[in-house]
């Protein structure tokens, strides 16, 4: 077990659970879910307000169909690994042909020297950080790209110029403090609008950096 802050936790961020338990808000859960109750537990961090002490996560199944949300104790974490400290080195030497994984081997070459805070998340995320191959030969490559800070349409553009010319297809996901977006939607010439993913909500904003003080 880790101390580990409620505040200090982000979306996308991977949690090794102690116990395996994830409670829901009306007590209710598939019953491929209880499964996993029995022991170590990797979920993820979703985009949803949770109760004081806990965090709002993920779990997935071992089908594609099988994905719920529920809220585990921050006192149950013995592990967090943040995007960034996952790489294409950690993939089994027997994946590493992989469509997905290949484009990330490829990305990390391009980004080497940017100071970018960013890594792999869903299938390819979770894979790195347990082992577990869950990665299919059409997954695409899914980045989180953190930016507490505002940048400007002209680097979204030359960012995503980079991500079209990858070998593989990547979706780039823009994480602000408050909220995320599509990089490529944000990048597009004629978007005037972006939608901006909230924890309880979804609406389009013309500057995702301050879609906290917007009014709906």
């Amino acid at each position: 077990m880790i101390s580990i802050a409620q505040h200090s936790l982000r979306v996308h961020d991977l949690l090794l659970l102690r116990s395996g338990v994830v409670i829901s808000a009306d007590g209710s859960k598939p019953a491929w879910v209880t499964s996993f109750e029995s022991g170590d537990l990797w979920v993820v961090v979703r985009r949803a307000t949770a109760p004081s002490g806990f965090v709002a996560v993920g779990i997935r199944g071992v089908h594609r169909n099988q994905r719920w949300g529920g809220f585990a104790a921050l006192a149950d974490v013995k592990e967090r690994l943040h995007p960034s400290q996952l790489s294409f080195r950690m993939a089994h030497r027997t994946r590493i042909a992989i469509p997905a994984l290949a484009t990330l081997s490829w990305l990390e070459g391009q980004l080497e020297r940017s100071a970018l805070d960013w890594g792999p998340v869903g299938s390819v995320g979770f894979e790195l950080a347990t082992g577990q191959q869950v990665v299919t030969g059409t997954s695409d490559l899914d980045i989180a790209l953190f930016a507490p800070t505002r940048f400007t349409k002209d680097a979204a553009r030359d960012l995503w110029s980079i991500m079209r010319s990858a070998p593989g297809k990547i979706d780039v996901r823009v994480e602000t403090l408050c909220c995320g977006f599509s990089l490529e939607e944000y990048a597009r010439e004629e978007t005037g609008q972006v939608l901006v993913r909230l924890p309880e909500s979804q609406k389009f904003a013309i500057d995702p950096w301050s879609v906290s003080v917007m009014k709906d």
